[in-house]
């Protein structure tokens, strides 16, 4: 993706920029240029991501630029990667599913260069190792040249320090020009002081003999350091690719042609090409390029990858298709209506990418321990040294104080703490995406894991928004096969919605196989305010609408009549009354039917611990009819759309974490109001952007996979921040000499680098165990 693409402006006046951040390693590195962002004039706030090495910045563009914003990182001693193609060529933002080939080659080229470095640390330790251990057998040593064993091991051990680990020194030297310290300033320091001590005992050992110290080296220590150092920076960058697998697998989506009509002819042009009323064919079995409404055809399309429903979705003339949707049967053809940024995949894409880059307020305990962390393990390591050197039998004093000085700042390295709250947010939010579940950012994931009542609009959440026939009740001597003919050609000229749901009752091929008849002819058509519609219809006079049309028409209401409507309003169903020549001929019953996993969502939500409140405009008959159906206990009837966001507040007031659901834009107040806001994306764009989460599908199992993934990321935060800290408070002790005077036991350094590059390794494999999440239906 393109690392300074501009993103629609923040607030008035002020745009937002994200930059790759080159040269981070661990958690003081992020907060170090995260401050220097913000400190930088112009810049309203800057948030800069560990895991995703990507800093969002909110900045007034009359004050600074995106070169300004690179100059302050790079004051900082860290770079931004920038790439040639930083903006479309009509200047426009470029989309996010541009192939960034370039910043793509350049992340491969440093990653091979780390394996390099690895792979020549780990050879050369491997042999200056062996060396060393001639110490360990007097027989051998004895008939060694010490001297010239010495400068061998230092022959090798210098392309280990001055090649492999010479970024660790650089990072260091930078952070001290601007009075910083991170995790390479310790490992700089640590293995600095073996080299640097081992130095003088091979170049000049009588200035140790002379004070009654034995010129002892410890290149096997500074070449197994940085080895060790190396893996887990090899393996961390591996597990960091893998939690931003969902990005990529979005990106992937794309199509990379599209079959455009020019004149007569049908041309593949590359989608780069693809122009806004182009004209774009899909055959069976392809992708469907970008956004569009089809123009003619008909077909079933797979908008998995999009929505989490795995069932093909039928679509006709004049239905909205998306680009990297598959067409599984039919050919089609569709107009263009949007490309590149403006696409559902872009967005989608976009949204997953900023949620990535945000911060959970959780993360904040991290970050400032994290701040005050380097500094004050160098305070500790300093103490160590000299509490040895002070106390320890002199001839062991120095041996033991370095040793214990070195395991010290090699095990405290922060890289686990900065590690553990954003790379399972990366997973988290990654795979919320592929279920359809799209989360704006962590502060939505973590507020979701708290909430402890759900409150569900009725319309368009429970149900599907819109009237459904749900019962034809024919008196005797009426067949309903001979009645919805009739009935369809009178409603077929009316405009009033219910007339539009008897329609299609009408058209259901359980009651019309095969495709749609032409309607019967129809005369004298009349559409009655407030009534319903009468006409005449192959010689028969048909009304359909309330009770009060048919009387003002004469029509006899019969017992019969009467009782097949109150059992239908007894249900909180309309009633239409239908009638024939001047007879009543039956009851039609129509409502807002509920969606097919409704039923089963909420009692999944119930099985979570979680009370779920309906809320409806409807009079309180119905509310408890709908309620019941779902078996929601608790509800609010007759809410108008000004006070929905009350009752969030009302709610809200007797302690409870409220989650709102909804769709329309009267719920937008409510749904920003509410602790965590879920928008059904069938619904509006208001809605949708006064929601922090938005559901690709109009389904209220979006709901369910919402709040138990929020509650699997944020249980596996706590267990790395769990780990990180015990691993530090436990590890620092006993590498400063704790169990010493007890046991005899040190720490040796090397294995101290072997337990910090296996911790941030630990954490991110925690992370990618949200991989496997699921959801049981």
């Amino acid at each position: 993706m393109d690392p300074t693409t501009l993103a629609p402006a923040a607030a008035a006046g002020t745009e937002t920029a994200t930059l790759d951040i080159e040269g981070m390693t661990c958690a003081s590195c992020s907060n170090f240029v995260e401050r220097a962002l913000s400190r930088t004039p112009g810049v309203q706030r800057a948030v800069v991501n560990l895991a995703t090495e990507k800093a969002t910045v909110d900045f007034l563009p009359t004050q600074i630029d995106r070169a300004g914003l690179r100059a302050a990182v790079e004051e900082a001693g860290y770079g931004v990667a920038e790439t040639a193609t930083t903006t479309a060529a009509a200047g426009q933002p470029a989309s996010p599913l541009a192939t960034d080939d370039e910043l793509t080659a350049r992340k491969a080229a440093a990653y091979a260069k780390l394996r390099r470095r690895f792979g020549v640390a780990v050879a050369l330790a491997a042999v200056v190792m062996l060396l060393s251990m001639t110490m360990l057998w007097p027989a051998l040593a004895a008939r060694v040249n010490m001297p010239m064993l010495n400068y061998l091991q230092l022959f090798l051990t210098l392309p280990v320090v001055l090649y492999c680990g010479r970024e660790f020194y650089v990072s260091a030297w930078n952070g001290l020009l601007h009075r910083t310290a991170s995790m390479d300033t310790l490992i700089a320091v640590g293995t600095g002081a073996a080299f640097a001590f081992s130095l003088v005992a091979t170049l000049l050992p009588g200035v140790l003999t002379g004070r009654g110290i034995q010129p002892h080296v410890y290149y096997d220590t500074t070449a197994t350091i940085i080895a060790l150092i190396l893996l887990g920076k090899v393996l961390e960058a591996r597990a960091k690719v893998q939690t931003s697998a969902a990005i990529r697998a979005l990106l992937g989506l794309q199509a990379r042609t599209a079959r455009v009509v020019r004149g007569s002819q049908e041309v593949d042009v590359p989608i780069e090409q693809v122009q806004l009323g182009d004209v774009v064919v899909v055959r069976p079995g392809e992708k469907v390029a970008t956004d569009g409404i089809i123009q003619e055809g008909y077909s079933a399309l797979d908008e998995s990858m999009l929505t989490g429903e795995s069932l093909p979705v039928e679509k006709k003339a004049g239905d909205a298709v998306f680009g990297a949707t598959i067409n599984k049967t039919g050919s089609f053809r569709f107009e263009v209506t949007k490309v590149g940024a403006a696409t559902m995949l872009a967005q989608i894409v976009k949204l997953v990418s900023d949620a990535q880059g945000s911060r959970a307020p959780i993360q904040r305990l991290a970050d400032r321990v994290s701040a005050v962390f380097v500094p004050t393990v160098i305070i500790i390591a300093l103490a160590t040294f000299v509490i040895w050197f002070d106390f320890a039998p002199e001839a062991t004093r120095l041996p033991l104080a370095l040793v214990n000085f070195v395991s010290v700042l090699i095990i405290a390295c922060p890289c686990a703490l900065g590690l553990a709250t954003p790379t399972a947010i990366m997973v988290g939010t990654g795979k919320g995406a592929e279920y359809g579940v799209l989360i704006r950012n962590a502060e939505a994931l973590e507020k979701a894991y708290q909430v402890d009542t759900v409150l569900l609009d009725k319309t368009g959440t429970i149900t599907k928004g819109e009237p459904a026939v749900t019962d034809l009740l024919p008196l005797a001597g009426h067949q309903a096969t001979d009645l919805l003919p009739l009935l369809a050609a009178v409603e077929h000229r009316s405009e009033h919605p219910l007339a539009a749901a008897v329609v299609r009752y009408a058209e259901l091929p359980a009651h019309q196989p095969g495709p749609a008849p032409t309607p019967l002819a129809t005369s004298d058509f009349r559409a009655i305010e407030g009534q319903g519609a009468a006409a005449t219809v192959g010689g028969k006079k048909v009304l359909i609408g309330n009770q009060r049309l048919l009387r003002e028409a004469g029509v006899v209401i019969t017992p019969a009549l009467e009782q097949a409507a109150a059992g239908l309003l007894a249900e909180a169903k309309t009633v239409l009354y239908v009638a024939l020549d001047g007879q009543s001929a039956a009851v039609i019953g129509v409502a807002d039917t509920l969606r097919d996993t409704s039923i089963a969502a909420i009692k999944q939500l119930q099985a979570q611990g979680l009370e779920v409140v309906m809320m409806t405009g409807d009079n309180p008959q119905t509310a408890a009819a709908v309620a019941a159906q779902v078996g929601i206990t608790r509800y609010f009837a007759e809410v108008l759309p000004a006070d929905k966001a009350g009752k969030v507040q009302e709610l809200q007031a007797e302690g409870r974490v409220v989650a709102m659901v909804g769709d329309g834009i009267n719920d937008a107040p409510a749904l920003a109001r509410a602790d965590v806001g879920l928008a059904m994306s069938t619904g509006t764009d208001v809605a949708m952007e006064a929601a922090p989460i938005t559901l690709m599908r109009a389904d209220l199992q979006g709901v369910v996979t919402a709040i138990a993934l929020s509650r699997h990321t944020m249980r596996t935060i706590k267990q790395n921040l769990f780990f990180a800290f015990v691993y530090n408070t436990l590890g620092i002790p006993i590498a400063a000499g704790l169990l010493y005077p007890f046991t005899g036991w040190t720490l040796s350094p090397m294995i101290a680098a072997g337990a910090m590059a296996l911790s941030s390794v630990s954490v991110l494999t925690n992370s990618l165990r949200l991989r496997s999440f699921s959801v049981k239906n």
